[in-house]
């Protein structure tokens, strides 16, 4: 398998997943700028252009990060990566994978616009992300993890999605159990290769 990515993106998420699920895979660096890896030109792949892309050993390509975690955890049933299928459990973390899609990752996502001047942005983020992760904070003080029963693919994104703060100026001092929850995950053995993987250091 290929796992394409670009250095800080939420490609993060699916390497972990890959990782937790203890498959073997070769990192395939996309140039978003140019749209360009190593093999050329990365339209090639996805016609959408966008990361993570997961190619598959017979070709096949997954795009979306949420679909393509489902895929991970879905063909490594022995690892644990998402509650059974049909279980009340399995539609909790499914909740948490379109929760961290559309409220986390899309919140983030408008923070990285350049049109977007400073005020703006700060009233996005107390405005909107706020809210966000007053929730978050409140569930993760009384649990490890964002499902009952541990560490799911779930977790993996939100992660991605939160080491991105620095990045944009979002402070996480005010929440502690979330604070608590990124530590937990950077102990992660996974977590830590996978950082070291894209070069990446958390702020």
């Amino acid at each position: 398998m290929k796992l394409y990515y670009a250095t800080g993106s939420c490609g993060l998420a699916p390497q972990i997943a890959l990782r937790e699920a203890g498959q073997t895979f070769d990192l395939v660096k996309v140039d978003f700028k140019t749209k360009t890896t190593i093999e050329g030109n990365y339209f090639e792949v996805t016609p959408k252009g966008f990361v993570p892309a997961l190619k598959l050993d017979d070709g096949e390509v997954i795009t979306e990060g949420a679909v393509v975690l489902q895929w991970i955890a879905d063909h490594n049933p022995d690892r644990g990566l998402l509650p059974a299928h049909g279980s009340a459990e399995r539609y909790r973390a499914l909740e948490w994978l379109n929760y961290i899609a559309t409220d986390m990752h899309k919140g983030y996502a408008n923070l990285f616009y350049p049109h977007l001047d400073d005020a703006s942005k700060l009233r996005f983020i107390e405005g909107n992300l706020a809210t966000r992760f007053a929730y978050l904070d409140d569930h993760l003080s009384r649990n490890d993890y964002l499902l009952e029963s541990g560490f799911s693919v779930a977790d993996a994104y939100l992660f991605n999605i939160l080491t991105w703060s620095h990045r944009v100026n979002v402070d996480l001092s005010a929440y502690p159990a979330i604070r608590r929850f990124m530590a937990r995950m950077g102990e992660r053995p996974t977590v830590r290769a996978s950082l070291e993987a894209e070069g990446v250091m958390l702020g």
